[in-house]
């Protein structure tokens, strides 16, 4: 006698958000340890710029994004008992998380533009925007994902039975937070 399982594959949106994920944290593997060995071979320099930026800032985004990852969370436990409505408000929070950071960003850039320190000043400017530039680009790219994630949500097109989208959003902005969680003391903190 012969018996078979069937067994359920995983969308392949979830694959590809895992391939993407690990493709998109190498390349900001190999940003780190550029950074790193161009700080190990210019250290006086590189404290002195770092001495520039706004730790408050760049801790106030790290708090919010830390917050909205939470909410995103929240947002999926809520899926899961197919509560659409307390979904809705916690990616809409989490939404509104990105907007704060993306605010705070453009104060932060602004200070820095003011005070004629811009990609050009030296290399460790050049990697601050780079980095913090390039995470910026994702943290919009996935703003636009919750904003997706939301108006569907809304719609109730999402649920216990169909959650794999708002899970692989959320895999996306978790990623996007622990890329910060990176940069934030490598900038930052690192030898000052």
């Amino acid at each position: 006698m012969s018996y078979s399982v069937e067994k359920e594959d995983a969308p392949a949106v979830e694959d590809g958000i895992w391939i993407f994920v690990f493709a998109d944290m190498c390349m900001f593997a190999m940003f780190f340890l550029a950074y790193l060995m161009e700080r190990n071979a210019q250290q006086a320099m590189y404290i002195a710029s770092q001495a520039k930026l706004d730790q408050t800032l760049g801790t106030i985004n790290t708090l919010i994004l830390l917050l909205s990852s939470w909410f995103v969370v929240l947002a999926v436990k809520a899926l899961k008992k197919n509560l659409q409505q307390a979904a809705s408000v916690f990616i809409g929070l989490a939404f509104f998380c990105g907007v704060a950071f993306i605010a705070n960003k453009i104060v932060e850039y602004s200070a820095k533009i003011q005070d004629g320190i811009t990609i050009l000043s030296n290399d460790f400017f050049m990697f601050y925007y780079i980095l913090t530039g390039i995470h910026l680009a994702h943290v919009v790219g996935g703003m636009v994902v919750l904003l997706v994630l939301f108006i569907n949500t809304r719609k109730g097109k999402y649920g216990a039975d169909n959650i794999s989208p708002v899970e692989s959003g959320g895999v996306y902005w978790h990623m996007v937070d622990l890329l910060w969680v990176f940069i934030f003391p490598l900038i930052y903190f690192l030898g000052a």
